[in-house]
């Protein structure tokens, strides 16, 4: 007799039938893209809101790159500390009210930090800020998994990103004219305006999630799953790669305002924020992360990210503002390549603890972007901007090590399961296409 646990098509299995998953093309996709993406454009706008105006703040203070650099790397570090255990409390209480819950209290601090007395206390507001925020990108990928289809993952979690990219790029324009006009600290005030309207937008349009089960929050079941991530060898390698293309575009971006602003080219604050429209390519680039793979396979996607950041970081080396603008377009259109290509690469090798999965690679990603910043800082402090290129140059060929190192691992893998499979029947013919990564 036909039961519901069988899936027979019954009157009452038609009732109970779990909704299906998202797609282009069906009701709610496009108004949880639309969300996602003011989600992700808030939570880059807020994160990297000082970045464009580390110069005004270096002069306003009297404090050097490295030191000013904090105002970012303390809200990136914060983020990658506290994105695992906020990721916990989304197993439990769900993805969309831990990122609605994170979205107003990050607003709430951006209304403090252009009030910071001295940088001691904006550096702390702003590492409160980004424990804040790291409610934020683990939860949205993970809703993501759970309530798009897999085939559709990779487009959905590209405009995830490519909202990133908006945010950080409107985020900049916005601060350096609004500094050039009224200073830096009306600048973080507009911010945090552009941040509130993000953050009611998303509320307003995000789909009640149909596919959540919750978890629980036992630090046994916790940690047995981190344990199962962390030994997980494919897994490892993108959270390394997520790592080291964040160190490339945190220390470009964070050290890049004060060459411009410097000899030879000396552009004013509201140009330099400008710059930042060259943001738009990695919006195109992320969303094109889907067909990338569908042509190249995850792999090649990959090579083709870290040639294209490789080239745009030599071509910066040049004294000449077009090819510096040039080697921008080619980074940013590599970086962000490459961590859509990651991120939903995790997304999809997880089968359980996904939240967590996906927490692991935004700590391993914000501690490449706090690191990148530092030391892209220090390494222009001490060599100028050719010291923060090899810096780049290094952490672009770390990339091609882990990656080129996957492809050999996956072709072992593979040649000793078909010599198992021989071994298990010894009449058959090896089949060296099955041998491909």
């Amino acid at each position: 007799m036909p039961s519901a646990s069988t899936g027979a098509p019954t009157a009452v299995g038609a009732l109970t039938s779990p909704s299906p998953q998202l797609a282009p093309g069906l009701p709610g996709y496009r108004r949880m893209s639309f969300a996602l993406f003011t989600a992700g454009l808030a939570t880059f706008a807020l994160l990297y809101s000082t970045q464009a105006l580390l110069p005004a703040i270096s002069t306003d203070f009297g404090v050097t790159a490295s030191a000013a650099s904090w105002t970012v790397s303390a809200a990136t570090a914060a983020l990658a500390l506290c994105v695992l255990p906020l990721s916990a409390l989304s197993e439990r209480f769900g993805r969309a009210r831990l990122m609605t819950v994170s979205l107003v209290v990050a607003v709430a601090i951006a209304a403090l930090v252009p009030l910071a007395p001295n940088l001691e206390w904006m550096i702390a507001l702003r590492a409160v800020q980004g424990a804040a925020l790291a409610g934020l990108p683990a939860s949205a990928m993970a809703y993501l998994a759970e309530e798009v289809r897999p085939r559709a993952l990779v487009a959905a979690i590209g405009l995830f990103v490519a909202g990133n990219s908006i945010g950080g790029m409107s985020g900049r324009i916005v601060t350096g004219w609004v500094a050039q006009l009224w200073g830096w600290r009306a600048a973080l005030a507009a911010v945090g305006v552009m941040a509130l309207v993000c953050a009611v937008a998303f509320r307003l349009l995000l789909p009640r999630a149909r596919h959540f089960t919750p978890g629980s929050l036992d630090p046994r079941t916790l940690a047995r799953t981190v344990r199962g991530h962390l030994s997980d060898p494919l897994l490892m390698r993108l959270y390394v790669i997520g790592a080291l293309f964040m160190t490339v575009f945190g220390a470009v971006y964070t050290v890049i305002g004060y060459r411009l602003v410097g000899d030879p080219f000396g552009l004013p604050q509201g140009i330099v924020g400008s710059v930042f429209l060259v943001y738009l390519v990695g919006t195109v680039s992320s969303a094109a992360a889907g067909k990338l793979v569908g042509r190249l396979g995850r792999r090649g996607a990959l090579y083709l990210a870290v040639g294209t950041t490789a080239a745009g970081l030599l071509l910066s080396l040049a004294d000449s503002l077009t090819a510096v603008l040039t080697g921008l377009v080619l980074i940013t259109a590599g970086f962000f390549a490459g961590h859509a290509v990651a991120s939903s690469s995790v997304s999809r090798t997880a089968k359980t603890g996904r939240a967590q999965a996906s927490a692991l690679y935004q700590s391993a990603y914000y501690l490449g972007s706090s690191a990148g910043g530092t030391l892209g800082a220090i390494a222009f402090h001490s060599g100028g901007w050719a010291g923060t290129v090899l810096l780049g140059l290094l952490a672009v060929l770390g990339v091609v090590s882990v990656t080129l190192y996957g492809s050999y691992a996956a072709r072992a893998a593979q040649q000793r399961e078909q010599r198992r499979r021989l071994g298990r029947n010894p009449g058959r013919r090896p089949v060296f296409a099955e041998i491909r990564s």
